[in-house]
């Protein structure tokens, strides 16, 4: 039987799941390439044989996206699957456009094949787009359960950006166990959270393995979802949370329309910042696709740790990476902190930025006089301090969900916002999850 070839364009995280789920054992079937786009440095890699099974003994070359025309004619590709999340709608279809082109199929992949069954409940936590609040909702989640007297374990959607090898599967109990791993400041700002509850976190790339594992010491497992992908786990209860400030973008990003149309429980986040018109206008979106979902709406308050010390200040504001760059926002946080405790100026990075924060700013350029706190290796943490410290201001705003000071060396006075997620609607997260999960 000759074999269908098949590249799986990704971003070190669906694209690999996708071929752990479906293609790894089957035998019809030979994909001859990943590509990499989306984060800084994940291409030119193999993803290693101790993950790709008997099939492929030499392991699966992993190139840069850009390749990708010349990689279906070489091969003599058949099939194209497109497996990275948070782009727009016309931005699948240009890159379908492409492979169609160039003589090969293109394929999305859903659930039925994907989602992997668990013995214990799921509650998993996506998104329409990266940066509406996920990390907020899956703390207060976890919250409910714990004071439900639950064991909750949080399986983390993937970032495996370093040794493919060492990451089949991660355990992360402690810090120390985010310095064992070696951890970027992606990484930590999602696992940090749970460990300052005394949650344990799984992550890694084999989510089969990584299933297995949890449950065995889990009463209840939250699946904590990145960018808005759709869950790796067929889900008990699946929320999903929108964002006002991106009104519209609920049905016109992939694959966000497809967890808005899958929820059980939609959260329209940030009212407390947000126009009504677009709070207005995603009520409506939600009620057009997917009538039966619960609707809660929900403040996104911030907490600084001293309220005057921003006031006539010019500051740097700091914000969450992902959410500025292929998230598209244009502020978060810190923006929000700095006018409503009366910073005098936010004063714009970009004279200042070096090396690849530079080449962040020429890929991304709507984000404007704001800093995303890149960190996806040592090299670009090492680029952000130089930037930072290299900012002529009177105060750094840290708004990312864990404190850059821990990691970074700030030679300048500094002030953390963090934000947590305010119910604002009945029923509320705990009275659903009272009634669809532990009763």
């Amino acid at each position: 039987m000759e074999r269908k070839r098949v590249i799986i364009m990704g971003a070190a995280g669906r694209d690999f799941h996708n071929f752990n789920t479906y293609y790894r054992e089957r035998e019809e079937y030979q994909v001859v390439a990943f590509t990499a786009t989306q984060i800084p440095d994940i291409e030119g890699r193999t993803y290693p044989a101790v993950l790709t099974g008997p099939l492929y003994p030499k392991g699966i070359p992993i190139y840069p996206e850009e390749q990708l025309s010349d990689l279906i004619r070489r091969h003599q590709v058949d099939e194209v699957v497109f497996s990275y999340s948070d782009v727009s709608h016309n931005y699948v279809m240009h890159r379908g456009s492409l492979v169609l082109a160039n003589g090969a199929d293109y394929r999305l992949m859903g659930g039925r094949h994907t989602m992997i069954p668990s013995s214990k409940p799921v509650i998993s936590v996506c998104a329409v787009r990266t940066g509406c609040g996920k990390s907020q909702t899956t703390r207060r989640v976890s919250d409910i359960l714990q004071e439900a007297g639950k064991r909750v374990v949080v399986i983390r959607h993937p970032m495996p950006y370093g040794n493919l090898q060492e990451q089949v599967w991660q355990r992360f109990a402690t810090y120390k166990d985010l310095d064992l791993h070696k951890c970027t400041i992606e990484e930590r700002e999602e696992y940090e959270p749970h460990l300052d509850r005394g949650i344990v976190v799984y992550a890694g790339v084999d989510y089969g393995e990584i299933l297995r594992r949890a449950e065995e010491e889990a009463d209840i497992i939250v699946w904590d979802g990145g960018n808005n992908d759709l869950p790796f786990y067929v889900p008990t209860l699946h929320i999903v949370v929108a964002d006002p400030h991106r009104a519209g973008h609920e049905l016109s990003y992939y694959p966000g329309e497809a967890n808005l149309r899958m929820a059980h429980v939609v959260i329209i986040n940030k009212v407390d910042t947000a126009d009504y018109g677009n709070v207005r206008q995603v009520q409506e979106n939600v009620q057009k696709v997917n009538p039966g979902a619960v609707v809660i709406e929900a403040n996104s308050p911030v907490i600084l740790e001293d309220t005057e010390i921003i006031r006539g200040k010019r500051v740097l504001v700091v914000e969450d990476g992902p959410t500025l760059t292929h998230g598209e926002m244009t502020f978060g946080a810190g923006v929000v902190a700095a006018r409503r405790f009366g910073a005098e100026e936010i004063v714009d990075p970009r004279p200042y930025v070096t090396r690849s924060i530079a080449e962040t700013f020429q890929k991304y350029p709507h984000i404007g006089p704001l800093l995303p706190a890149m960190g996806y290796g040592e090299k670009q943490m090492r680029d952000l301090q130089e930037t930072i410290n290299a900012v002529e201001c009177d105060l750094v705003v840290i708004a990312t969900p864990i404190d850059l000071r821990k990691l970074l060396q700030i030679n300048k006075p500094s002030v953390r916002v963090r934000y947590e997620l305010e119910e604002l609607s009945k029923p509320g997260l705990a009275e659903i999850i009272q009634e669809r999960v532990l009763s």
